[in-house]
């Protein structure tokens, strides 16, 4: 998990980096990615602190701040996954009226929500809702209750559920969209078919990496039992920390704007005034 934390670390590092610089990426797309950027950044410095204070300087109330930390971390880390969903869908459903103030404001609030919801689930532990004086109410992440977990669970299942069904919603407006462009333009049937074969294979891949980073984990506090060996909980916890070492591969690094930015950065010619052309999220 230490490793883990370190590559999560300095992936996203260079993310956070490269977006807070370019005055450019100010779009709402840039700041949601940005966002998820940020929790993954956090989620790999509190597992490198976890293992640091686990190790060397044992502490309960360390051990409350670096959980604490962890788990604002990773809700935000879903919570920013939810959000650029819901802004890739309506930068498809709404295409015409998504380059507005509007679709501004409505980033913010997401972000605030997202950040707000995430900071209150891991300032709970610390504010007393912990078991370090009743350790059988402990559940598999100590000082975690088995009722705090719980309802980290029910809300990933739930941000799950809403992220699978806004992507089953992107994958038939796609493929409307495809089909509509190859009657206007008389495109072939089967350019028509490699078109939405691809659109539909790049959102399986990002559902499908996502669900199986986290289900393992979800599944597993549910059922799970504090007495069960401390092994069980890492096996399943280190797919989760994966997500967050992907999610900048997925997110940013595929992003073409981005990708310019860093071989400028690797050529020594940076210049934060590049233009750049901003693609609708739907393009990523």
């Amino acid at each position: 998990l230490c490793i883990s934390g370190t590559i999560i670390s300095c992936e996203n590092a260079i993310v956070v980096v490269v977006i807070f610089y370019t005055p450019t990426f100010r779009a709402p797309m840039f700041l949601l990615i940005g966002s998820l950027a940020t929790a993954d950044l956090l989620a790999g410095l509190g597992l490198i602190l976890h293992f640091a204070f686990v190790y060397f300087i044992p502490s309960e109330a360390v051990s409350l701040l670096t959980v604490g930390l962890l788990v604002t971390s990773f809700t935000a880390s879903v919570s920013s996954l939810l959000t650029i969903t819901i802004d890739r869908y309506l930068s498809l459903y709404n295409a015409l009226t998504y380059y507005s103030e509007r679709t501004v404001t409505r980033t913010y609030i997401m972000l605030i929500l997202t950040w707000g919801a995430s900071i209150c689930y891991g300032l709970l532990p610390i504010m007393g809702w912990n078991c370090l004086k009743d350790p059988s109410a402990c559940s598999i992440v100590k000082p975690l209750t088995k009722n705090h977990l719980i309802i980290l669970s029910v809300s990933f299942f739930m941000v799950f559920a809403v992220m699978l069904q806004l992507y089953v919603q992107i994958c038939k407006i796609v493929c409307r969209h495809a089909h509509q462009i190859a009657v206007q333009r008389h495109f072939l049937a089967s350019s028509h078919y490699v078109t939405t074969r691809k659109g539909i294979a790049t959102l399986a891949v990002i559902l499908g990496t996502f669900a199986s980073c986290w289900l393992p984990f979800a599944i597993y506090c549910l059922l799970g039992d504090y007495s069960y060996p401390a092994l069980y909980t890492y096996v399943t916890l280190l797919p989760a920390t994966y997500n967050s070492m992907i999610n900048p591969v997925i997110y940013a690094f595929r992003n073409q704007e981005i990708q310019k930015v860093l071989w400028t950065v690797c050529c020594g010619c940076f210049s934060s005034t590049m233009p750049f052309r901003s693609r609708s999220p739907s393009d990523v």
